[in-house]
C-alpha cells in the first residue's frame, strides 16, 4: 500500500516557514557543506526537486525514487505561481488542496478545494506506484495526520520565534519512533520517523 510521508524543513521551535511563508532563512553553511548536503538530499529524494530546477544540479534525467505525487496547501504552493510557474513539479502528479485557487490553474495541476483526508485515502488505495510526498504546510498536514505514515524531518538549527508550524490541528498525540537518523557537518539532522 503506498504511505503518505511529510517531508518537510523544520526550525528547532517547529516552524516549516515563517510567519509570511518564508522560508530563506534556513542556514545552509558554507558552500562546501552546502554542497554535501544537497547532494545527499537529492541523491535521496530528486523527485522533491522542483522541476525547473533539476537540469540545474544534474536530475534531469534521475527517475523518481521515492515519491511519483506531491500534495500541499496554498501556501506551499504560492512561492512557485508567485515566480509564474504554475506546475512546479511536471514530473510528479500534483495536487493543491485549496478552496479559494481555480481550478483551471494548470492542466497538471489538480486543485482540491475539500475534503483532503478523502483524496489522501483514495491516493493510498491505489494498487502500485510510489508513496505521496505531503510537501506541506502545516494546516494540511494537521487535518492529514490520521493518514501519515512517515515523517521525514530536515531540522535545521535556527529558531524563528513564530511562523506556520509544523503541525497546525487539533490536540491528537500520535506516536512515531525514529527509523534512522543522519547529521549533516552544518548542524542539521534529518530524521526519518515511521508511525507505531
Amino acid at each position: 500500500m503506498r504511505k503518505l510521508v511529510y517531508y518537510v524543513a523544520v526550525t528547532l521551535d517547529g516552524r516549516i516557514a515563517g510567519p509570511g511563508g518564508e522560508y530563506d532563512f534556513f542556514p545552509a553553511g558554507d558552500e562546501r557543506q552546502a554542497a554535501a548536503y544537497s547532494a545527499w538530499t537529492n541523491g535521496m529524494y530528486p523527485e522533491t526537486v522542483p522541476t525547473a530546477m533539476r537540469a540545474a544540479v544534474g536530475l534531469a534525467d534521475v527517475p523518481n525514487r521515492s515519491f511519483d505525487t506531491v500534495l500541499m496547501g496554498l501556501g506551499s504552493y504560492r512561492p512557485a505561481l508567485d515566480a509564474g510557474i504554475t506546475s512546479p513539479y511536471a514530473h510528479l502528479r500534483q495536487y493543491v488542496v485549496s478552496s479559494t485557487l481555480r481550478a483551471d490553474v494548470d492542466p497538471a495541476v489538480t486543485v482540491v478545494p475539500d475534503d483532503p483526508l478523502g483524496l489522501v485515502r483514495e491516493l493510498k488505495g491505489e494498487s502500485g506506484g510510489l508513496d505521496i510526498w505531503l510537501c506541506g504546510g502545516g494546516k494540511l498536514a494537521g487535518a492529514l495526520l490520521p493518514e501519515i505514515d512517515e515523517l521525514v524531518i530536515k531540522s535545521y538549527p535556527v529558531l524563528a520565534g513564530t511562523g506556520v508550524p509544523l503541525v497546525d490541528g487539533v490536540f491528537d498525540p500520535t506516536p512515531f519512533e525514529v527509523a534512522e537518523r543522519t547529521a549533516f557537518p552544518q548542524g542539521v539532522t534529518l530524521t526519518h520517523l515511521t508511525r507505531r
